[in-house]
């Protein structure tokens, strides 16, 4: 298994969401105040409040991306940052197949009985973890090469 900052975190009990943002806003010396990063990203695990919709993964490098890079006052400016976001939901779905958590871990997370096989399971070893170090991996390179 692929591990970095951001899987690092998670192993420390971090979701998905607050890994990737953490790591990606440590990983660019970004300031962080602890009483805001990762905790607003907290409830995007599960893809936003276990609905399975995207993945927290992926909504904490898109905001990643937000803090990191500055839109500046330019429609130029703000499609550019719009334009990195994009380029990374492709890059995500071509290594992991889909943005959709539902469809990455195979589980209707809406469901009391389903949150629980999850949570005894392998998904979180061979979905989430994977998904938390790509996502991690693909944003940090994006970044750097957008710099």
């Amino acid at each position: 298994m692929e591990t970095n900052r951001a899987t690092e975190h998670m192993m420390n009990g971090l979701v998905c969401s607050e890994s990737v943002l953490l790591a990606t806003c440590q990983e660019f010396d970004l300031e962080v105040d602890e009483n805001v990063i990762p905790k607003i990203a907290y409830a995007f695990a599960g893809g936003i409040g276990n609905t399975g919709s995207v993945c927290g993964a992926v909504v904490g490098a898109v905001m990643a991306i937000g803090l990191i890079k500055d839109r500046g006052e330019s429609m130029e400016g703000m499609m550019g940052v719009i334009g990195l976001a994009e380029e990374f939901r492709k890059r995500f779905e071509a290594e992991m197949d889909t943005i959709s958590c539902r469809e990455l871990t195979g589980i209707d997370l809406t469901q009391e009985e389903a949150r629980n096989e999850l949570m005894n399971s392998d998904i979180p070893q061979t979905v989430c973890f994977p998904a938390v170090a790509a996502a991690h991996r693909l944003v940090v390179d994006l970044l750097k090469e957008g710099a």
